[in-house]
């Protein structure tokens, strides 16, 4: 579903809102454990409800507590947000856990993980021959002494 201008609009100056409350507003501990950043924001198309989609760096347990935090301070957030951005109607908001960053992370490790396995291997296997000849290269200058 295609969201207006406004809609998007909206969402930015939220995300940007919440970043900087995130810094120097919220003054709960909680949200302290762990490193908190806000990868995006989902309005709805009415604009009565907002997701804020946060990332926090940590342990499960700095997850769990920090997401706590934030959500005994969404009623703060979002009288923030009313005095900040001056809507007519402010959001509902609702803070949710972004586990993209963490899912990256994971599968960046098996990618590396798995190069380091095929690197191990062809060096098993390269270790009692010279190796082939590079056809393409030699082609190659071949090709250009053509042209």
């Amino acid at each position: 579903m295609a969201q207006s201008r406004r809609v998007e609009r909206v969402a930015a100056l939220i995300r940007r809102e919440v970043s900087e409350l995130l810094i120097s507003g919220i003054k709960d501990e909680r949200v302290q454990h762990g490193m908190v950043s806000v990868t995006s924001v989902e309005v709805a198309g009415d604009l009565q409800h907002c997701k804020i989609f946060v990332s926090i760096f940590g342990s499960a347990e700095d997850r769990e507590v920090a997401m706590a935090g934030l959500q005994a301070a969404s009623t703060y957030v979002k009288g923030e947000l009313g005095r900040r951005l001056k809507m007519r109607r402010t959001p509902e908001v609702a803070f949710v856990l972004d586990r993209g960053l963490e899912k990256g992370n994971t599968v960046l490790g098996l990618l590396q993980r798995l190069e380091a396995e095929r690197r191990e291997r062809d060096g098993d296997e390269g270790d009692g021959e010279d190796g082939p000849a590079d056809p393409a290269g030699e082609a190659g200058s071949d090709a250009e002494a053509e042209v």
